[in-house]
């Protein structure tokens, strides 16, 4: 099991004085930068990406190019280099990810990958009838331009049917910030499983010469907390659990609701451990339930 380090504000005394009764989470405003000059991220007070486990037990060795651990400051991934997309993507969702940076559009490939692996590129998907389908959403990183542009590292995307992706998917995430800005913050892992899916041009099973597979699955796991500390520890039989599992396919209905199962579920499916960092007597608990909260 992995952790990442508690993120803090390193705030300068003189600053600190000219915000006397403030909150220690405010910040002057500054002039937004232009896309062509990412600044530094802020970095939030929250726990770490991995604070409910990391279900493959994925590391950063060279080793094991099927579970590989890709480290960012916005979002941590374990990599398939033989896919040629993330097995999941786990990050920490609150209020202040979230702010007024524009969305970049700046797809790329990611550099930071280990010598000598293929590099998918912006224009791999094209023509292919899938989105370019995020994972860590472009609009869960809005409080700079340099966290929002790290959304689109290509080795955070996997080829998504468009309906899925622009509606369903879309709702889901949307529904997430609602969470978030109501006063929770949240844990997001999301992952893929099988081979094939359905675009809008049809049935595909891999893309860019064979370097990149097209899911057949497509999962969510969301762990929703009242803002607070040591959060792992703070899951109780009672917190709300959302597990979503749907098609990769582009006749999906809209309504994302009626994907829910549950993690016990996704499990079985993909051989993860998904809230590893949790108790096991709660986990028995929330990982067996179907979500039957509100979706809008």
């Amino acid at each position: 099991m992995h952790y990442l380090l508690r993120l803090r504000f390193v705030v300068p005394l003189a600053l600190l004085a000219s915000l006397s009764g403030c909150s220690d989470k405010q910040s002057d405003p500054t002039p937004t930068p232009t896309p062509s000059t990412p600044t530094t991220p802020t970095a939030p007070v929250v726990d770490g990406h991995l604070s409910m486990g990391n279900p493959s037990g994925a590391t950063a060795d060279v080793n094991m190019p099927t579970n590989y651990l890709l480290t960012k400051a916005q979002y941590v991934a374990s990599y398939h280099r033989d896919r040629g997309i993330p097995n999941w993507v786990s990050w920490h969702l609150a209020t202040s990810w979230l702010g007024t940076a524009a969305r970049q559009d700046d797809f790329r490939a990611d550099a930071s990958l280990p010598a000598g692996w293929y590099q998918v590129q912006a224009t791999s998907y094209s023509g292919s009838g899938f989105d370019r389908g995020h994972n860590c959403p472009s609009a869960d990183r809005t409080a700079s331009v340099a966290d929002n542009s790290a959304t689109f590292f290509m080795t955070n995307m996997i080829p998504q049917a468009p309906r899925n992706n622009q509606q369903t998917w879309a709702d889901l995430e949307d529904y997430c910030r609602t969470l978030a800005r109501a006063g929770n913050e949240l844990y997001v892992i999301m992952g893929q499983y099988g081979t094939g899916g359905v675009g809008s041009s049809g049935a595909k099973t891999t893309l860019d010469n064979g370097h990149v597979t097209v899911p057949a699955r497509v999962w969510k796991v969301i762990v929703v907390l009242p803002i607070g500390e040591q959060d792992a520890s703070r899951v109780t039989s009672t917190t709300r659990v959302i597990a979503v599992d749907t098609p990769n396919d582009n006749t999906l209905s809209t309504a994302w609701g009626q994907y829910r199962t549950t993690v016990d579920a996704i499990e079985a499916a993909t051989g993860y451990d998904i809230l590893s960092a949790v108790s096991s007597t709660v986990q028995s608990t929330v990982e067996a339930r179907v979500d039957t909260g509100p979706t809008q």
